[in-house]
């Protein structure tokens, strides 16, 4: 299979800053001891989660085409998904927040296409094929979770961040990546694992992209539904993990009822959950999330939304009455009476006008900044946008005349107004001048030698978030992350290992009865002392064919592997256990 990055309907309308993370699918580099792990979870999940998982969850394997015995291919599961809506993507570990709910917002599931090695078998703190093919598509399939899940994105695309949330995202993304790696040095773990710590430790007041993060990781990642006495697992992060999938079913974990409060509940991305929260069922979901939005800039606009986007240092929106957006980097606001009188932003700006740019007012019209008054005219109860053509002429706002217009909180602009544009009420939105001065008081904010001014019209800030009101208006190919997975070490031994595996996946698959599993156990146990899945496989097959004497060998080997390992002994346990039904000892 070729790394050519297959297409559908649903990956071809991604806007380019999203397909800038999207990265071919390289189905030979899955090796034969990866589809050892894969086959080996997938076995224990399957026949585990039966009993535990939300019914959605073996039905989604069914409907999106996910085997047992095979690590899906992208071709293969976009296939499938998109008879429900869906599409996936391989990505490399962790993307940014934004960009990742993003993704969902659009139907396309992000699937971070490295697998975990066999030593993290149970569970790995960076996102990998399991979590993502085995966890998150199956759930999907149920139209109730998969439109929480879209709306999700929508919603959380727009929340804005702090300076500090990016850091924390590459932090954690190292520390994910050093921790899968092979061979990582325990000094590197524990200053990655310290920074994190750190940073946890210094957070501040938490952003609403923190709290909505929350939000998806205590659903989307790791929820139960159901009761509190009887709860179901549907979350993907415990889907894929065979050792938290169990460990969260004990009175060790504490359920709590999911409700808002769970925005405010911090995570560690390295360690067993201490308590998750439940939900009643998927539609209760939807109303948490609206709950939340309703609080979010996105829907509050005002002073405070302003402010966040100040404070978040990155590129954001804010929508007036009117529906023009003001899209940029946002510096300075003016305030009177805790109502915004005058927005500031610095930088490449562009004017929009329900997400498509206005014509004439990109970045390269307002690539040093744009600035307006906001808000009502002094004394004058009718707001601009409001005016009739009769009350606009009252008031000398029309073409060709030189007005002044003082608004409230002290801001005055005087010039001669050239044009306007309205939006489709027929509302004013846009007033451009020349000659134009505005003041603040004593303090000039505008002054004629710099040009045509254009002022946007709104009598307040109905909405402020995180990005563009346009993509397109901006170059956003630009926050790739700073690392890159660390691919497993190839030696000589490593590969005459995967040798030994590749020769058991093909007896298997071939349902050979003839060729001799000796050679293959005698070379393992010689060369290969530590590795004990491919003893499980060997396993699987003897009993099978019904070979009892060579399996007796095979499992007092493995009994004796438990006593050398004790670490893995549950593994092996529940490996054997697939294979007999019973724990064997």
């Amino acid at each position: 299979m070729n790394s050519i990055i297959e297409s559908n309907p649903l990956l071809d309308r991604l806007p380019k800053h999203l397909q800038q993370f999207i990265k071919p699918q390289d189905y030979n580099d899955y090796t034969p001891i990866n589809q050892a792990v894969w086959r080996y979870v997938m076995r224990k999940n399957v026949n585990y989660l039966s009993k535990v998982a939300h019914n959605s969850y073996l039905e989604g394997l069914k409907k999106t085409g996910i085997e047992v015995d095979n690590i899906p291919s992208m071709y293969g599961m976009n296939r499938i998904l998109t008879e429900i809506g869906w599409a996936a993507v391989a990505v490399d570990g962790f993307i940014p927040p934004n960009a990742f709910m993003e993704f969902q917002a659009y139907n396309v599931l992000v699937i971070a296409s490295d697998i975990r090695q066999l030593e993290h078998i149970e569970y790995t703190p960076a996102p990998d094929i399991i979590h993502e093919g085995a966890g998150h598509a199956p759930i999907i399939a149920n139209p109730e979770y998969a439109e929480y899940l879209r709306r999700f994105g929508e919603i959380g695309c727009k929340a804005i961040s702090s300076h500090k949330d990016y850091e924390m995202y590459e932090a954690i993304r190292l520390l994910s990546i050093l921790k899968e790696a092979e061979g990582t040095s325990q000094s590197d773990i524990d200053a990655a694992e310290k920074a994190v710590e750190d940073l946890q430790n210094n957070m501040g007041e938490l952003s609403e992209m923190a709290q909505i993060r929350n939000l998806h990781w205590w659903t989307v990642e790791y929820g139960l539904i159901g009761t509190v006495d009887n709860p179901k697992i549907y979350g993907a992060g415990l889907l894929s993990s065979i050792g938290e999938s169990a460990h969260c079913m004990t009175e060790k974990v504490r359920k709590i009822p999911y409700d808002i409060s769970a925005a405010n509940q911090s995570f560690d991305i390295t360690q067993l959950q201490p308590q998750l929260y439940v939900t009643p069922d998927f539609a209760f979901l939807s109303l948490i999330l609206e709950e939340f939005a309703n609080k979010m800039a996105l829907r509050t606009g005002g002073l405070s939304g302003i402010n966040k986007l100040i404070q978040s240092s990155a590129l954001g929106t804010i929508e007036l009455s009117t529906g023009i957006q003001i899209s940029g980097v946002f510096t300075n606001v003016i305030e009177s009476q805790g109502k915004p009188v005058y927005i500031q932003t610095t930088g490449k700006t562009a004017l929009s006008y329900r997400e498509k740019e206005l014509v004439g007012h990109g970045t390269i019209k307002h690539v040093d900044g744009f600035g307006s008054p906001i808000g009502k005219l002094k004394g004058i109860n009718l707001a601009i946008e409001d005016m009739s053509p009769r009350d606009l002429s009252a008031y000398s706002i029309t073409e060709n005349k030189t007005v002044t217009l003082e608004f409230d909180g002290d801001i005055t602009v005087k010039g001669e107004i050239i044009t306007g544009s309205r939006n489709l009420h027929g509302e004013i939105i846009l007033i451009s001048f020349k000659n134009c001065t505005i003041t603040h008081g004593e303090t000039i904010l505008f002054q004629p030698e710099w040009g045509i001014y254009d002022m946007a019209v709104g009598k307040k800030v109905i909405s402020a978030f995180s990005g563009p009101g346009d993509a397109n208006s901006f170059d956003l190919i630009s926050h790739v992350p700073s690392s890159k997975t660390i691919k497993a070490q190839q030696s000589a031994e490593r590969d005459d290992l995967e040798v030994l595996y590749q020769t058991v996946r093909m007896i298997r698959e071939s349902k050979d009865t003839t060729s001799s599993l000796v050679p293959v156990f005698k070379k393992l146990k010689d060369n290969h002392p530590k590795d004990w899945l491919l003893s499980v496989e060997i396993a699987e097959l003897l009993n099978d064919r019904n070979e009892p004497q060579l399996l007796e060998e095979v499992v007092n080997y493995l009994e004796n592997l438990m006593q050398r390992r004790p670490e893995i002994a549950h593994l092996i346990n529940g490996g054997m256990d697939l294979i007999f039904k019973a724990v064997t000892h």
